[in-house]
């Protein structure tokens, strides 16, 4: 564990609705172990280590097995946002809103099944959406195989972030692109809560995808920010029992 920063002034919707079908599993995802401990617990100890003190925590599917995983930390404001239907990370973000009613300020929005992103570079993504004074900041990594991730599209020229691109909704060209998302963002609250009801659901899926929300603020001419990861290893979540077994590998050896 990464030495804790001092506490800053923001706060982090963690998304941990999901069931995650292709892990054999009734679990939901974020209880799946990885080295004795549920993927969960794993990010939320990351994002404390960071020096996050306010939590929103979406959940959904067998809420109460999830809720349960969560620590009872005294040092934190820690909440629970029902997302009764899955229907995308934009609606699951959306869900958050009542619960964060009364904050203004940076939003770290995190995937509860990102085990290996590290307190670092959660407080390296805030500091540099703060910075650049950005409406979006995706946190974003470069992958030898970048299959079924979001790709990141940029201008040539300006390399300015233009929108994120989910793998099946990808043509031929996008799909050459080895920059991805990695599902982590820092955006602005309360103005999120407002764009996000801008964002449809056309797309591969019927869902209403977050990552939409790039394109949305490039059309409002708000700069949208992106960092890249120094250890792509960090990027890697867990969407199959064969990615669990493979990233526990990985973190042993090092």
């Amino acid at each position: 564990m990464n030495q804790n920063h001092n506490p800053i002034d923001a706060a982090v919707v963690v998304l941990a609705a999901g069931r995650g079908t292709r892990m054999k599993s009734d679990l939901p995802k974020v209880a799946t172990e990885l080295l004795g401990k549920p993927l969960l617990q794993h990010v939320l100890e990351n994002l404390r280590a960071a020096g996050l003190r306010r939590f929103c925590i979406v959940v959904g599917y067998k809420r109460e097995i999830v809720e349960a995983l969560v620590p009872d930390w005294p040092d934190c404001k820690i909440e629970f946002a029902v997302q009764t239907e899955q229907l995308g990370t934009a609606h699951a973000l959306a869900c958050a809103r009542p619960d964060l009613a009364d904050f203004c300020g940076p939003l770290l929005v995190a995937s509860g099944d990102m085990p290996a992103l590290s307190p670092a570079s959660f407080r390296a993504l805030l500091d540099q959406h703060n910075q650049e004074g950005n409406s979006s900041t995706v946190l974003t990594a470069h992958l030898n195989d970048p299959t079924g991730y979001g790709r990141v599209v940029r201008d040539p020229g300006t390399h300015q972030v233009l929108r994120i691109v989910e793998h099946k909704d990808a043509d031929a060209e996008m799909h050459r692109i080895q920059e991805v998302n990695t599902g982590t963002y820092v955006f602005t609250s309360p103005a999120i809560f407002e764009d996000l009801k801008a964002i449809g659901s056309q797309n591969a899926q019927n869902e209403y995808y977050l990552p939409d929300i790039i394109a949305l603020h490039n059309q409002k001419q708000l700069h949208c920010g992106a960092m890249m990861l120094a250890n792509a290893t960090e990027a890697h979540g867990i969407n199959s029992t064969e990615e669990l077994e493979r990233l526990a590998a990985v973190l042993q050896a090092s």
